[in-house]
């Protein structure tokens, strides 16, 4: 999944995302540990994904607070 894709999705299904490709994730862990993984990429790729989509969501968080922030000070001025 590319980061263009994940941008266009809603917060809603960045967050379903992130629980889908968390629960891959853990069960390739114990397919890893029982020695039947086929393809150990897998895990990298689930990680690194897991860290793309939470990046996402903080940098959401970030422009919202600050979005309320400009909106606080704006009302506070008036």
């Amino acid at each position: 999944m590319e980061n263009s894709e994940l941008r266009d999705m809603s917060d809603e299904q960045l967050g379903l995302t992130l629980d889908e490709t968390k629960q891959n994730l853990f069960r390739l862990r114990i397919q890893a540990q029982t020695e039947r993984l086929d393809a150990p990429s897998e895990l990298r790729r689930h990680r690194r994904l897991v860290a793309r989509i939470k990046t996402m969501q903080r940098e959401r968080a970030v422009v919202a607070a600050k979005a309320a922030e400009k909106g606080e000070t704006a009302e506070s001025a008036s």
